[in-house]
């Protein structure tokens, strides 16, 4: 049973097109992430694509804080579309002081990463054992929200770890093997 949590994830390429407006990947496709607590993952092209055709109420935030709004798609201040590398967006920052400052954060190249913040739907992923290292593919996400961020590593792990826990339930013979390989080569 998918526990449908919220979960969040870094991705890169953020540029300052002018004074108020930024461009850049929230996502970047086929791209292993770092170990995320057990595992790694990779968002698979397509990932998005459900999200896409109703996209009206996913924001832009700083810093996943939603006290914080950059952009709406549905306001036509946040554009999103999916490409052959990734989640590719278009963001018209609002007249505000936190957007100013992120501005200028951003052209001096302070900060310089994106993030985006999703559930998995039943179905929408795919656990697997590749070269004695757990994987998870992202085939399809909810998407409700891209994030600028300073920090650009993986942010939030433990949620995702909670989804590593039920696929182990599952496939309690191939965990199994996966822990015996990494005892071994201690």
């Amino acid at each position: 049973m998918r526990t449908n949590t919220f979960e969040t994830r870094s991705g890169g390429d953020l540029r300052a097109i002018s004074t108020n407006k930024l461009t850049g990947y929230a996502a970047v496709y086929n791209s292993l992430s770092q170990d995320l607590g057990g595992f790694v993952e990779r968002i698979m092209p397509g990932a998005f694509k459900r999200s896409l055709a109703k996209p009206d109420n996913i924001r832009a935030l700083y810093e996943h804080d939603h006290q914080k709004t950059l952009g709406r798609v549905g306001a036509g201040t946040l554009e999103l579309t999916e490409n052959s590398k990734g989640l590719y967006f278009e963001l018209t920052l609002p007249d505000t002081t936190y957007a100013r400052d992120l501005g200028v954060l951003v052209q001096r190249g302070d900060i310089a990463g994106c993030s985006f913040g999703f559930r998995v739907p039943e179905n929408g992923d795919r656990w697997d054992i590749r070269g004695g290292v757990l994987t998870r593919d992202l085939l399809d996400v909810e998407l409700h929200e891209i994030t600028i961020t300073g920090n650009p590593a993986y942010l939030d792990t433990t949620v995702a770890v909670r989804s590593m826990e039920q696929w182990r339930k599952i496939n309690s013979d191939r965990a199994r093997s996966l822990e015996a390989l990494w005892i071994e080569t201690l």
